[in-house]
């Protein structure tokens, strides 16, 4: 069996979150999406809409995914990877070259954006919406 990880806060979920679950579920038999941890997204200077359970749970939902597990740091990559047997890491192509050290345990694959969307956008339109 082959297993593909992927990272990411997976808030406001759309599109482009979609093509890149299917795209990395793709490449393997089953899927680890890693969720960042509200913590971690204070860390990180990220604030998300819903809560770690309630993304958790819509990610949870999504039929590409096998496995949810917390991102609670930018170091538990590569015990990630050595615990659950990983043999593709996978990214948005807006990481590259970010995450090659772990070419030591796995393949990584940067996989390019869905065009025109991101949570970012989504949160800066419905904002302008409100001040038309």
């Amino acid at each position: 069996m082959k297993k593909v990880i992927t990272y990411g806060t997976f808030d406001l979920l759309h599109t482009g979150h979609i093509n890149i679950l299917r795209r990395a579920k793709e490449l393997g038999d089953y899927l680890i999406v890693a969720i960042s941890t509200d913590e971690f997204n204070d860390i990180k200077g990220k604030e998300a809409y819903y809560s770690y359970e309630q993304r958790k749970a819509i990610i949870e939902a999504v039929r590409y995914v096998d496995m949810v597990i917390p991102e609670n740091n930018w170091e538990q990559k590569v015990e990630d990877v050595k615990e659950h047997n990983v043999d593709i890491f996978v990214m948005g192509d807006d990481w590259r070259g970010k995450f090659d050290f772990l070419k030591d345990y796995c393949e990584v694959i940067y996989l390019p954006r869905t065009t025109g969307i991101s949570t970012t956008k989504i949160k800066t339109d419905l904002n302008d919406s409100k001040h038309v």
